[in-house]
């Protein structure tokens, strides 16, 4: 009986391997298909972030800016529709209604999307990149 239960355990664990792999590509490839769809939709200025080793939250960190709320709005809309159609699931989407900074939570992947003003103010690049960038200078 305790060789079964060390072979079941060895099975288990054989089993899971292909599982984590293939977890891990999930994410890489959902990272790709915002990329490319951001891409195809015309955003401004994207960027990925890798937030791993900084943040248990998700894997990628993806901003992007819009021309106005109307595009953000429909990038947001047809992100969050084409997530979910590839099997991904169903992304949150919090922002939506003034569409100025609308946020999708894909699960490996957080998506932000801005109106240019409003990224400027904010700046999460700024605040994601600690530690990649020279140190910020300020003037006295």
């Amino acid at each position: 009986m305790n060789q079964a239960h060390t072979q079941s355990a060895a099975a288990d664990t054989a089993a899971k391997a292909p599982a984590m792999a293939k977890a891990e590509k999930t994410a890489d490839a959902l990272h790709e298909l915002v990329m490319a769809q951001l891409d195809d939709d015309q955003a401004q200025e994207i960027v990925s972030i890798p937030l791993e080793g900084k943040s248990s939250i998700a894997d990628h960190m993806v901003i992007a800016s819009g021309r106005s709320t109307r595009q953000v709005a429909a990038m947001a809309q047809k992100l969050a529709e084409r997530i979910k159609r590839e099997g991904y699931g169903f992304a949150r989407v919090e922002g939506l209604p003034a569409a100025d900074w609308v946020l999708i939570d894909a699960g490996d992947v957080v998506v932000h999307l801005f109106r240019p003003e409003v990224r400027s103010f904010y700046n999460l690049e700024r605040m994601w990149a600690f530690g990649d960038n020279e140190p910020a200078t300020g003037t006295a």
